[in-house]
């Protein structure tokens, strides 16, 4: 039986990253793991996580989820360090 940490750790993504694509699409955490997985891919993909990442940010802002910020921002440069194409996609 496969779980949720394997699809994780097959996706490419972080539990934080897959969070957070789970978040702006309203999809359960596992579907969100192959959503990720499909778009890292590529690098348009890449940069539509880091939209979504970004999106969530500025989410968690407006409602003053401060906690929720940091853990965001830290996913977003984690994201960044280990996907360079979506440093220079446009969002």
């Amino acid at each position: 039986m496969i779980t949720f940490e394997d699809c994780v750790g097959m996706s490419g993504l972080t539990k934080e990253e897959i969070d957070a694509i789970a978040a702006h699409e309203h999809l359960p955490e596992i579907v969100a793991a192959e959503l990720g997985s499909y778009l890292v891919a590529t690098e348009s993909g890449q940069g539509e996580i880091r939209r979504m990442i970004e999106d969530d940010i500025a989410e968690a802002q407006a409602h003053g989820q401060h906690g929720r910020t940091a853990v965001l921002k830290l996913a977003l440069c984690h994201f960044l360090q280990e996907h360079a194409a979506a440093r220079t996609v446009n969002p």
